[in-house]
Parts: structure tokens; C-alpha cells; sequence
């Protein structure tokens, strides 16, 4: 039995999700204990810059990426207090960092090589905490072909495969992406994919209208707007929701002034339900799409995580797009909603220090499975 701490920082920016887990091979995986440290507000904002500048200086990049990994652990050292084990104990943190730009095509409409970067210092992070990191995990999948995304796929399929039936898993964090995964009886390839924005808009809206907030809790500002029809459609028209997978996306795709250019006056609370209803609608356009890519009739349930889990407006329009499919929560399989992700990166881990591939090829399109990770000592 092995210990390991996985770390998360999503595209909402709104903080480092820590998990510790025990890992055995050949047993599903166990949630020991998990903490989540907030983002300083001066961090996050640096971070948004960078994710939005068109050029960078070596400087800020640099501050940004020691204050992140400094908040790392400070997450790592507070989920070993809470859980009271010693970092003697870790056999490794497995790292994601912090996405600035994800651009598995290349850069829009301008010639260049496809790339992805996630701001993190695997050297400090093994310098402060003591324990060895495992972290780049995209870049290889990248190279050999894929999209570098979605990752959590291959975690899905070890914890919440069935027997018998087919299962969707949703995250909803600052995008949306899905599992499909077949029965264990099942030839069928997984498959994976973003669907489109979940919280990136909705937050960024909110934010704007609501100082000092960073997210309409619940979905409440939400409920209580109308959906412009009008509006939906213009945002609809994104070729991305048309495109077939593998497929994934991120901030330089969808953002505030991408949302601007399509506003035609509308009232602030309209644009959030509207924004709202947007999720909902391209997440069902997602469901239609990967059962009829798999010529699956039925569908066992979806099981939602991520912050998005907690949105109720938002859990109840979806509901009304896929009447036919039972919505959970992952928390009956020993794995609240909000600890998923950080616990793929330390299930990744432990992948990487058993040399076992940890993309799924049928998910990102690479031309192969590879191992994923590079390894960096305490």
C-alpha cells in the first residue's frame, strides 16, 4: 500500500485542491483525506493576466510560478496535518499545475506547433515539501498526437466502470468534459472529450457584476434571469460544439470578450441564465454525441463532479435537456464531487513510478498509449 498526493488548480482559478490517496495495484483506488487552500486574490489575478496576455515577460512569468508553487505547499503541508501523516509517508505528489494556454491545434489561425503549458515548478515543489513529484503529464501525450486532454478518463474507468451498464461521468470546472464509459463486458473503447464552458463564463459574468464575489453560488443570479433565445443561438453558432471528438478547449477559446462580441444589450441577469443554459444545452449535445458515436440506446446515469456539482440551477436545467438519464454525485462510490480531479493527478502518479501509460488513445488521439509524467526527486 502506497501513498499519494495529487494537485489540482482548474481554469476557474479559485484555489489548489489537495488529495491524498491509497493507491494498490489491482484495488480501486482510496480517498484518504483532502484540503483545499483559496487563491490569493493578487495570485489569481497575475494568473488571469498571463492566461489572457499576448506577450509575457520571463519576470512575471517566473513570480507567478513561485508564488503558485509556493501555495502548492502550503496545500500539501495542511493535507498532511489534517490527515497526520508524515511526508516520510508519500511516495509521490503527482503535480497538474496551472493551465496559461491550451492549444492542442496550434494558435488559431496563426502557423506554429500545437502546445499546452501549465505554469509549475516541480524542482521547488520537491524542494519544499520534501516528498518526489511526478508533474508535466500533457506535454507526452502531445507529442505523440493527442489533444493532452482530457486525463481524467483513464481515473473514471478505474474507479466507476460497471459491470453491465454504461455510465457518463460529467466535470464541470471551469469547462465541461465527459466519460463515456462502457460496461466491463464491454469491447467498446472509452471516450472523452470538453464539451464547452461550465463555470469559466459564468464566473467571469458574475464577477463582473458582483464585486468582491467570485461565483454565483448555487446558480441563484442565474434562476432568476430569462434565457434570450436570440442570444443562446448567437453563442450556439461556435463551430467548437459542432466539432466531433477528440476535441478539448480551454480560456483562449472562450472568455469574456469572446461572450461580448455576441451581447446585443441584454440584461446582465439574462446573459447568466442564457450563459447558463449554454452549459446545459452543449453538455446534452455532448451526451447525444458520445452515445451516438458508441450507438449506445441506454445510459445508466451521469455522475457530476467538479464545483459545478453544487450549481443547482445549473444540474436542474441539464436534467431537463437528458430526462432519460439519472444525474449522481460520485460521493456513493467514497469520492465527494470537488476531489476527483486532484486525485486523478495522484492516481497518474503512481501510474508514472509503475512505468504504465496513463492517456487513454481512444480519449486524445494520440497515436498510442504512453507514460506520462516526468519524475523529480526529493
Amino acid at each position: 500500500m502506497k501513498l499519494f498526493v495529487g494537485l489540482m488548480s482548474g481554469t476557474s482559478l479559485d484555489g489548489v485542491d489537495a488529495a491524498l490517496i491509497r493507491h494498490e495495484p489491482g484495488r480501486l483506488p482510496v480517498l484518504q483525506a483532502s484540503h483545499a487552500v483559496p487563491m490569493p486574490s493578487d495570485l489569481r489575478k497575475c494568473l488571469l493576466d498571463l492566461c489572457q496576455a499576448e506577450t509575457i515577460s520571463f519576470a512575471a512569468l517566473a513570480r507567478a510560478e513561485h508564488d503558485f508553487c509556493h501555495l502548492q505547499a502550503r496545500a500539501v503541508d495542511a493535507l498532511l496535518s489534517k490527515a497526520r501523516i508524515s511526508r516520510d509517508c508519500i511516495t509521490a505528489i503527482g503535480s497538474h499545475g496551472q493551465t496559461i494556454e491550451h492549444a492542442p491545434s496550434g494558435h488559431g489561425d496563426k502557423p506554429g506547433p500545437a502546445y499546452t503549458c501549465q505554469l509549475d515548478n516541480p524542482s521547488l515543489l520537491a524542494e519544499l515539501t520534501g516528498c518526489q513529484v511526478v508533474a508535466d503529464f500533457r506535454r507526452r501525450d502531445l507529442a505523440a498526437g493527442g489533444q493532452a486532454a482530457p486525463l481524467a478518463p483513464a481515473f473514471h474507468a478505474a474507479l466507476f466502470r460497471h459491470p453491465r451498464a454504461w455510465r457518463l461521468i460529467l466535470n464541470l470546472g471551469g469547462f465541461a468534459n465527459l466519460t463515456l464509459l462502457p460496461p466491463e463486458s464491454s469491447d467498446a473503447a472509452i471516450i472523452g472529450f470538453d464539451t464547452g464552458p461550465a463555470n469559466v463564463l459564468l464566473d467571469a459574468w458574475y464577477q463582473r457584476h458582483h464585486h468582491g464575489s467570485y461565483y454565483d453560488a448555487q446558480g441563484q443570479w442565474a434562476s432568476r434571469g430569462n434565457v434570450s433565445q436570440a442570444l443562446l443561438s448567437r453563442l450556439l453558432e461556435d463551430e467548437f460544439f459542432h466539432r466531433h471528438p477528440p476535441k478539448s478547449t480551454g480560456r483562449e477559446a472562450f472568455h469574456l470578450p469572446w461572450l461580448e462580441a455576441r451581447l446585443r444589450g441584454e440584461n446582465a441577469a439574462d446573459v447568466q441564465a442564457s450563459l447558463a443554459e449554454l452549459s446545459a444545452v452543449t453538455i446534452a449535445m455532448g451526451v447525444a454525441m458520445a452515445c451516438q458515436y458508441q450507438s449506445v440506446s441506454k445510459v445508466e446515469s451521469l455522475i457530476v463532479c467538479g464545483g459545478g456539482a453544487h450549481n443547482t440551477d445549473l444540474l436542474e436545467r441539464l436534467a431537463r435537456h437528458i430526462p432519460e438519464i439519472a444525474i449522481n454525485k460520485p460521493d456513493a462510490f467514497g469520492w465527494p464531487a470537488d476531489w476527483l480531479e486532484a486525485g486523478a493527478f495522484a492516481w497518474l502518479a503512481a501510474r508514472r513510478l509503475e512505468s504504465l501509460p496513463g492517456n487513454l488513445p481512444s480519449v486524445t488521439a494520440a497515436t498510442g498509449p504512453r507514460i506520462l509524467g516526468g519524475i523529480y526527486s526529493a
